[in-house]
Formats: C-alpha cells, sequence, structure tokens
C-alpha cells in the first residue's frame, strides 16, 4: 500500500511542471492579447460611438469595441472591485462544493458534470455562430451514440466490448496528438516562431488554440462517456461488479474485460496486440486493460478489483504520457463545465445588483 501512495505522488508530482507551463502559457497569451487590444484606434471611432465599423477588418473592430469598452466604464474602478471580489468569491466557493459533492455522491457529480460537458459548449458555440465546432460536436455526438448503444445492448455481441474500447482509445489518442500540436504551435508563436509557418502572430496564436482546444475538448468528453461505458459494458458481461463480487468464474486464458479468449501466449509471438498480466494474475487483451486503465479511468483489477499500478503495467516511458494527460484533462474539465456556470452566476448577480 506504501509503495501505491509513494507511486501515486511521484505520479503528481510528474504533472505539476505541465501545469505550471500550461499556466506561464495561458499568462504570456493573455499579455500578448492585451497588448494586441491596446494598440491605437482611429480617435474619430471614440468621439462617435454610434459611428460605422462593418466595413473595417475583424481585428480592427476587436480593437474599436475594447477601446469604446474602456472609455464608457472609465471612473468605475469601485464598482469593478466589488465584481472581481464576487467572482472570487463565487470560485472559491463553488470549488469547496464540487469537493464535497464529487466526495459524497461521485456518481451524481460524474453524470451531471458529463451531460455539462457535452452540451454547455454546444450550446455556446450555435450562440455564437462557431458552426465549425457544432458540426465537428455532431459527427463525434452521433458516432459516439451509436458505439454507446452497441455498448449498452442487451445481450452484448461478443464484438463489441472490443470496438467500444478502441474507439474509445483511438479518441484518446487523437486528443494527446491534437494537444500536444496546438501547445506546440501556441509555445512557437510565443517565442516569435510564428514566421516558420509563413503567417502572422494572430493567426498562428488562433490556429493554436483551436487545435489544442478539439484536442483536449474531445479527450475529456471521451473518457468521461467511456466511464460510463465501461461500468455498464462490464457489468452486462458479468465478470465486474462494483462490490467485487463477480458473476462468473473467469478462465485463466479468459479476458474479463471483453469476455473473449487470449490466444496470445507468448507476447514475443504477438503480431497486433500483447497479453497483458496483473500482479493478481489475470490477464487480458491489450487493447481492453489500455480502455479500461488509461481511458475509462479505472485503476483497479476488472475481475477482482485489487489495485492496479499504472506506473508498473505500462513501463514504457512513451506510454506514461497518455497517463499524466489524463490527469491533466481533469483539470480541463473544470474550465469547460465549472467556469462557464461560475460565470454566468457571477454576471446574474452584477445584473441583479446593478453593477456594469
Amino acid at each position: 500500500m506504501s509503495n501505491s501512495r509513494t507511486m501515486s505522488s511521484c505520479h503528481r508530482l510528474c504533472a505539476i511542471p505541465c501545469m505550471i507551463a500550461t499556466v506561464l502559457l495561458f499568462i504570456s497569451l493573455c499579455d500578448v492579447v492585451r497588448g494586441h487590444l491596446h494598440i491605437k484606434v482611429p480617435q474619430e471611432y471614440l468621439d462617435d460611438p454610434t459611428k460605422d465599423i462593418s466595413h473595417l477588418d475583424d481585428d480592427t473592430k476587436l480593437r474599436i469595441m475594447h477601446a469604446r469598452y474602456q472609455e464608457k466604464h472609465k471612473g468605475h474602478d469601485e464598482m469593478h472591485f466589488w465584481m472581481g471580489m464576487t467572482l472570487i468569491v463565487a470560485l472559491i466557493v463553488t470549488q469547496i462544493l464540487i469537493v464535497f459533492w464529487k466526495e459524497w455522491h461521485y456518481k451524481s457529480y460524474r453524470q451531471f458534470t458529463m451531460w455539462g460537458l457535452w452540451g454547455i459548449p454546444c450550446i455556446v458555440s450555435i450562440h455564437s455562430g462557431y458552426w465549425r465546432f457544432v458540426f465537428v460536436w455532431t459527427i463525434f455526438s452521433v458516432i459516439t451514440g451509436l458505439i454507446m448503444r452497441m455498448a449498452l445492448r442487451k445481450p452484448i455481441a461478443r464484438t463489441t466490448p472490443r470496438w467500444v474500447y478502441k474507439w474509445f482509445y483511438a479518441v484518446h489518442l487523437q486528443s494527446v496528438g491534437l494537444g500536444i500540436l496546438g501547445y506546440m504551435v501556441l509555445l512557437s508563436a510565443l517565442l516569435g516562431f510564428s514566421p516558420l509557418f509563413l503567417t502572422s502572430l494572430e493567426t498562428a496564436f488562433s490556429a493554436g488554440f483551436l487545435v489544442f482546444f478539439y484536442g483536449t475538448y474531445y479527450g475529456v468528453l471521451g473518457r468521461d462517456i467511456a466511464e460510463v461505458v465501461t461500468n455498464k459494458m462490464a457489468a452486462t458481461i458479468g465478470y465486474y461488479t462494483d462490490s467485487g463480487v463477480p458473476y462468473r468464474t473467469l478462465d485463466p486464458d479468459m479476458c474479463a474485460v471483453c469476455a473473449q479468449k487470449i490466444l496470445v501466449v507468448k507476447n514475443e509471438d504477438a503480431v497486433v496486440e500483447e497479453r497483458y498480466t496483473l500482479p493478481c494474475s489475470h490477464s487480458f487483451h491489450e487493447f481492453c486493460i489500455r480502455g479500461w486503465c488509461v481511458v475509462g479511468k479505472k485503476q483497479t483489477c476488472p475481475y477482482c478489483n485489487e489495485k492496479v499500478d499504472l506506473q508498473r503495467l505500462f513501463k514504457n516511458p512513451w506510454e506514461k504520457p497518455h497517463v499524466i494527460y489524463g490527469h491533466f484533462l481533469d483539470f480541463i474539465r473544470y474550465l469547460l463545465v465549472w467556469q462557464p456556470i461560475i460565470l454566468g452566476a457571477s454576471q446574474g448577480f452584477n445584473w441583479y445588483m446593478g453593477f456594469e
């Protein structure tokens, strides 16, 4: 048990540099955007707030709108102070409530965050006219809906579990790839390498942020849906229960995740996937146990519920970033689900108090 806790602590420490780098990147991005918005705009558009700006390019329109906003709210320092305090208090109180909710009733918390993560970004995108996101979101929802329908059907088809885990593992892999690609583009633009992409700084930032967002969003959503589907599907097969007492006896060469026979005896002879054996001596298909642990966010044996050390399970150093990246996605979930709710509640309170 002590070794497991030590490995878990080391695992969290490995994720800290990634978090710090992300925060620093976000602060630098804010500084760049703020400096860009404060570029001087033609005075005539400030002297006459009703002057038409529809014929201007998007970049100039954004700067003019920002300058008009600053001019309108000049001298409201005390009001803005209380608005900021309201937001800070809301963030602190909400975080405390979320921690207690997650601790006391994890199932309802998981359901709420999953549906919120699925619906809130789409609603915001429809309201803002981001039709590209709506199009991609629709395709993802249709395919995932079909996969969920297959997984929740009773009796479940023999080939369904492997297709389900392959789909969600593929979503996880594209999330890792797009997330890293977007992060590198953002970092390159910050360091002044945007000319290498034959584009401007603003375009590089927009492209990098777009790719990073798509990767992290679908990575979080895919993991949350996979966790729910994993529980339902494994319980239907009969080898897994929340209590840890299986309904069926597991044969030595049977995978408890997909209920299919493991044909690989020696990994040296494996062609497509290897045979993974846990410390509890239960064996599984490679893709099945990867889907169960990495994508489905499980850290126990699917059959006996014994604790699984992911650091020992995935010994290849190139595989461990998938586990660390999974913890980073938990942080993204908070930003995508709870931040809009907190900001909306704060805006409602400010409107009620007459703050502008």
